[in-house]
């Protein structure tokens, strides 16, 4: 108990620090700020800075609450059965947001600043971490590779989250080096690419799996 209310503390706090940087710098932003990238890095829009606000409510409190709130929707009640697994990948995803936004808020002050190889980092980092956690999330209908067969069979879950472990951990690892290598487009296009791969791999795999146990 005492490590749950530990690790929720340290969730609010990373919840709240997008807020109080954001109201710390606030006075200082001109009252148009970049609120849009594109695929280049490059701004294609101004807006108020009111919008910027958006940013810490969309990313870190809204990924706090649906995580928070997941468990008590869980019928089997199999994610609580993770115990401090899913408080660590709750902390760690909300953690990202926090960085996400903080990032963000950043660039809209310091338009300079803004570089693709700093997001694709920071995703490739997420991914890894993912594919850490993959191996211990139980079978829910929340959480993980929700497929027609995963969820009819543990084994198929079992083993299409060893191997989407392995994938996202892989893939997050190139877009880390990618993007301590390179910059611009062609960076997010692979990044796009890579995603897309290590997400589709596992749900056709656990088709193979039901078809060989079924």
């Amino acid at each position: 108990m005492k490590n749950q209310i530990k690790s929720e503390i340290l969730n609010l706090v990373l919840v709240a620090l997008p807020f109080i940087y954001l109201a710390s710098i606030y006075g200082g932003l001109p009252a148009e700020v970049p609120v849009h990238w594109n695929i280049s890095g490059e701004i294609d829009r101004m807006g108020s800075k009111r919008e910027l606000w958006l940013i810490p409510f969309l990313l870190p409190l809204l990924t706090y609450g649906i995580l928070s709130l997941v468990p008590m929707l869980d019928p089997k009640k199999k994610i609580e059965k993770m115990g401090g697994k899913f408080q660590s990948l709750k902390t760690m995803l909300v953690g990202f947001m926090s960085v996400l936004a903080l990032y963000i808020i950043y660039v809209a002050g310091h338009p300079e600043a803004m570089r693709l190889s700093i997001v694709v980092i920071l995703i490739g980092i997420l991914f890894m971490g993912l594919g850490n956690y993959f191996k211990t999330i139980q079978p829910n209908y929340f959480l993980g590779i929700r497929t027609p067969w995963t969820l009819e069979n543990e084994t198929v879950w079992k083993s299409t989250h060893q191997l989407a472990g392995k994938l996202w951990l892989g893939g997050g690892l190139m877009m880390v080096m990618m993007g301590m290598f390179s910059d611009g487009a062609p960076i997010l296009t692979l990044v796009i690419v890579i995603a897309i791969l290590v997400s589709l791999i596992p749900v056709g795999y656990s088709w193979f799996a039901f078809k060989k146990v079924a």
